[in-house]
């Protein structure tokens, strides 16, 4: 049977997103149970449906905030953070799985991320309030700003993906060099400054305007590009190609498949992914530096890798990197929340990458003796 119409067994997949959202079930509860309560101000929605503060008169006269206690994890304000955190990653985790569906590697994501906002933050300042082009259409300089950033982030992963096909040589060592220089570009241009002073149509199109509590916009992209990614990894040609090619390349490419398009095609999947990230967080931060992603690509792979995605290739779905995402940055929050040293985020995440890697190989060993045993 040609291998990109062999189709993946969709069983282990559900039963592995189940307990991927089982785990995220039992780390929210033991949040809710040990993290304990925090007094916040009170507020109740005035005349005008916006949120004010509670106050009250003691015997005197005198007027006292109206405190309450609420849980440190279910409030509002601390769940809105997490589901924003968790888009930016899980955005680029989707774009990373393909990538480690097909048996390859990026580094670089972080310094792509970063090099693309620079690039799209100097488009939308340009045209900003203190700009050169300020008295310009400011939906002109939104969408220059937009095309920007998306295309130099797809332009660093066309890049990335024709040096692994070109020049033969492990992504490992390319993505580790262009990381380097994606990093070091944007230091250049920026100079260590960051940028600001965007259009401000642009900020309320990303964040909404101040009485907006929740930013959807972020978590709408994240499930779209979800789905769209669990479209093409299981239900067109294209995606049976990518687990192909991770599965057995040499046989992937017996059977007549272009393994050299499928691997360029994964990192300008990666690389545009990585700037719709970055789009999304420039409209909401409104601003950038060349030290914006520093780390993310520790994140981006750790949310794939929990999601299921196999570093042998082969395995791996987008709506595993959404839920790998989640949990990742629940870990992140927990640590704060639990008032431990925020120097543990990275240990405990390098030790979640390292026990997802060795239940996938304890996986991998125990289907192997079944299908020994059952020949």
């Amino acid at each position: 049977m040609h291998p990109e119409m062999k189709q993946k067994p969709t069983r282990p997949r559900r039963l592995q997103e189940a307990g991927l959202l089982l785990v995220i079930f039992v780390l929210g509860t033991l949040l809710s149970i040990f993290g304990g309560s925090v007094e916040m101000p009170k507020l109740e929605v005035d005349e005008n449906g916006e949120p004010r503060r509670v106050f009250t008169e003691d015997s005197d006269g005198n007027r006292q905030l109206v405190m309450e206690k609420k849980n440190k994890f279910l409030r509002a304000e601390n769940l809105t953070n997490l589901a924003k955190d968790a888009s930016f990653i899980a955005i680029m985790a989707v774009g990373a799985t393909f990538i480690i569906v097909a048996g390859q590697i990026d580094l670089s994501v972080g310094a792509i991320y970063a090099l693309s906002s620079v690039i799209g933050a100097l488009v939308f300042h340009a045209f900003g309030p203190e700009g050169a082009k300020a008295g310009a259409s400011a939906w002109l300089g939104v969408s220059l700003g937009m095309l920007a950033c998306v295309a130099t982030a797809t332009a660093c992963g066309l890049l990335n993906g024709g040096m692994v096909v070109a020049l033969r040589v492990h992504p490992f060592i390319i993505t580790l060099g262009t990381m380097a220089i994606y990093r070091g570009l944007a230091h250049v241009i920026t100079q260590g400054q960051s940028i600001s002073q965007f259009p401000e149509v642009f900020r309320t199109m990303i964040r909404g305007d101040e009485s907006t509590q929740l930013s959807i916009v972020p978590l709408i992209v994240m499930v779209v590009v979800a789905v769209i990614g669990t479209i093409c990894l299981a239900r067109m040609a294209a995606g049976r190609r990518v687990y192909a090619v991770g599965g057995n390349e040499e046989a992937a490419r017996f059977s007549g498949i272009s393994v050299g398009r499928v691997k360029l095609g994964v990192f300008v999947v990666a690389g545009f992914t990585a700037g719709i990230s970055s789009l999304l967080a420039l409209g909401y931060y409104g601003g950038a530096s060349s030290g914006d992603g520093n780390g993310y690509e520790l994140d981006v792979i750790a949310a794939a890798v929990v999601g299921g995605a196999s570093l042998s290739g082969g395995r791996g779905t987008a709506l595993g990197a959404l839920l790998g995402a989640i949990i990742i940055k629940m870990l992140d929050n927990g640590i704060i929340i639990l008032g431990i040293n925020s120097d543990y985020s990275r240990i405990i995440i390098g030790s979640a990458v390292i026990l997802a890697v060795v239940f996938d190989q304890l996986n991998g060993w125990m289907s192997r003796r079944r299908d020994l045993l059952s020949t």
